[in-house]
């Protein structure tokens, strides 16, 4: 594992405060000058300020999961892996029956809460929403759930995940393998009391969730409209890991160029049959898109400097509710164009296993307009925003999800190309549907990128706050 090399000067007094602890990690951190700089503020610890099971900061213990198909019979069970996404439709189903026995109850999710991973990856966090409500979290998930009359839920979240909250928990980390905290690390973090600011970051972090939520029912909206006014009846979303078995017949000449299962499985074949018997007829990806791309590989040269460098994503980001980039890129670097994306290309994931992000669309919002993205993500660029946001509602339709999942070949790491998904069915609908259902794309695009404007706002706000002592 690589690790950058960092300098710093401290105060002597710093050392002091902190048992003459001479090893640089919390100090370069942020985590000591984080706690100097609070000590000088009125303060409340945070266990003073939750409420609800085991005073409202708590996570759990490993259990046997059992996972069901039947939404009737299950919970959505959201994971440390999944708590960043976006789009949360599709997180496999926890048996009701556990979820809501005594042993599980209390991982269920309420609005309002601050989610924070607590093994592994420490400290990423996520706030509640009002469409979280009903799912369930694993024990790996530690909730931190605000008392409403002490404290402002939109504020909390915006102080534990601004530069001095992240720091603070993280520097609670033990385990020299898989990295863990513990709810005991964090209850005496120092929640520093701001006025106003507190219902002024509260206010922008509701709004960014708001937008959140309204940018996933659009979405469900406009796949709604898709199928109806392709006569199309909604397919069950499988929520099994990868596509689900069946047993199927198909004529010895439908395996001269696919011979693999997946392909002629009934998952896909259902799809494929509806699409095809629909009321309007069918065209393809490619003659909706200008071009479709997969960018060659390219040597990774990463650069510190933003003023020479551009953000470069991995896949996994661009299905986060606010994409960061894994590093900077030079600018000058060659062929740098065949990387950047914009919003008139809806972005396809190209490997992976079949119950992960392979065949997920995405189209660019955040931080990823306009920056670059690595070759595992196939360009579907088309002639305006209005296809792209077409486009990419029905890619994100079970029938487009259901198409390019099967469409993926390879035993170890199934892969998708450019030919496969250029021949991925579209309903050839009228010109003024495809723009009405566009639009919803883009309007899905647009709250999404608003709503991460929302969060850092509310963020740079307390940090500005606490830089100047509170005033």
């Amino acid at each position: 594992m690589s690790r950058k090399f960092q300098c710093k000067v401290v105060p002597s007094i710093w050392i002091e405060h902190n048992g003459r602890r001479l090893d640089c990690g919390p100090y370069v951190s942020g985590a000591i000058e984080a706690k100097e700089l609070l000590s000088q503020m009125n303060t409340t610890p945070l266990t003073d300020l939750t409420t609800g099971h085991k005073g409202g900061i708590y996570n759990g213990s490993p259990f046997v999961r059992n996972y069901v198909e039947d939404p009737d019979h299950g919970v959505p069970f959201l994971t440390t892996s999944s708590l960043l996404q976006a789009d949360l439709t599709n997180l496999s189903l926890l048996s009701k029956r556990d979820a809501r026995s005594r042993q599980l109850s209390f991982l269920e999710i309420k609005p309002d809460m601050t989610l924070i991973t607590c093994s592994g990856s420490i400290g990423r966090m996520a706030y509640a929403r009002s469409d979280m409500k009903g799912i369930w979290s694993n024990q790996d998930i530690m909730k931190v759930v605000p008392n409403p009359d002490l404290v402002k839920s939109g504020y909390l979240y915006a102080y534990l995940c601004s530069k001095f909250g992240v720091p603070l928990i993280a520097s609670g980390t033990y385990g020299a393998i898989i990295p863990h905290i513990e709810p005991q690390h964090i209850a005496d973090l120092p929640v520093p009391r701001l006025g106003i600011v507190e219902d002024q970051a509260h206010e922008l972090v509701q709004q960014a969730a708001n937008k959140r939520v309204e940018a996933s029912r659009i979405i469900a909206r406009a796949i709604a409209q898709l199928e109806s006014a392709a006569g199309l009846q909604a397919l069950p979303s499988s929520k099994s890991d990868g596509i689900p078995l069946s047993l199927s017949v198909t004529p010895s000449s439908n395996l001269m160029k696919r011979m693999d299962g997946a392909f002629h499985s009934l998952f896909h074949r259902d799809a494929v049959r509806a699409l095809e018997t629909a009321s309007v007829p069918t065209t393809t990806v490619a003659n909706k898109a200008v071009s479709i791309v997969e960018p060659k590989r390219f040597k990774r040269i990463q650069i510190d400097d933003p003023e020479f460098g551009i953000p470069m994503f991995g896949t996994s980001a661009l299905m986060w509710a606010d994409p960061q980039p894994s590093y900077l890129i030079p600018k000058n670097m060659s062929d740098i164009d065949e990387l950047l994306v914009d919003q008139k290309t809806v972005l396809v994931p190209r490997s992976g296993q079949i119950s992960g992000i392979i065949g997920t669309a995405v189209l660019p919002y955040g931080a990823i307009v306009g920056s670059a993205v690595s070759e595992d993500a196939i360009r579907i660029n088309c002639s305006n925003e209005i296809i792209a946001g077409f486009l990419f509602i029905v890619l994100r339709s079970e029938y487009g999800r259901r198409q390019l999942k099967a469409r993926a070949y390879g035993s170890s790491i199934p892969h998708l190309d450019v030919n496969q998904i250029g021949e991925t069915l579209v309903p050839d609908l009228d010109d003024e549907v495809i723009e009405e259902i566009g639009a919803m794309g883009l309007q899905s695009a647009k709250l999404r990128h608003e709503a991460i404007e929302h969060e850092g706002k509310a963020r740079r706000l307390v940090e500005r706050a606490i830089e100047e002592g509170g005033r």
